[in-house]
């Protein structure tokens, strides 16, 4: 798995027109291939009367795909994919829509209108930085809580919930490739007397 990559915050869609033909580039955030088909439907149906529904994916677990959805070889998917390559952009669809507008483009037209759609809806998208962690839970008397909650406050360590019981259970989100030093020292805080357990990995921004 990849220690951090780009996403984008929230979908954005913007259109250019070349020799009279609209591309209607929509770049979305997806997290797997199931989630890539069910919102390429969706474009699909929104633009139906289309002529082309261009489309590139690349998500973090390293699968990624284009098609050129009956545009020449090379002229369309390929261009999107090598965009969101080059700016290191995960876990995101770009659909490209065209509506013809009668005037053919020729294969490097069909390029740079292709790529300047989906160069437009990135610079208007907000890029997200996402981060392998992982979720811990710490377990602690009473006694210590106040010790690990300002190690935490102090270091900007992410708190998913504080449960109070008989002891006091904190859920904290860290990087991987930070997260042995930060245990070390909240078990040393704690006299060793933490009880600490890894919960979920995921990616978090």
């Amino acid at each position: 798995m990849l220690d951090k990559f780009f996403t984008i915050e929230d979908e954005v869609e913007k259109e250019i027109v070349e020799k009279k033909s609209r591309f209607i580039a929509k770049i979305l955030k997806v997290n797997s291939e199931e989630e890539v088909s069910s919102k390429l439907a969706e474009v699909k149906k929104m633009h139906r009367d289309a002529k082309h529904n261009v489309f590139a994916y690349r998500i973090a677990n390293g699968s990624e795909r284009f098609s050129d959805d009956g545009e020449p070889s090379g002229t369309a998917g390929v261009p999107i994919l090598d965009i969101l390559r080059g700016e290191n952009l995960q876990n995101v669809l770009v659909v490209v829509t065209r509506y013809f507008g009668g005037i053919l483009l020729g294969t490097g037209g069909l390029v740079r209108a292709y790529s300047g759609a989906t160069k437009e809806a990135i610079l208007s998208s907000k890029k997200v930085e996402m981060k392998l962690c992982s979720e811990y839970e710490i377990v602690v008397e009473y006694g210590y809580y106040d010790i690990v909650n300002h190690y935490v406050q102090k270091n900007k360590i992410p708190i998913k919930k504080v449960e109070y019981g008989q002891k006091i259970c904190i859920n904290i989100v860290l990087e991987k490739s930070k997260e042995k030093g930060i245990l070390a020292e909240i078990t040393e805080i704690t006299d060793r007397s933490a009880k600490i357990s890894n919960i979920d990995t995921y990616y978090y921004a």
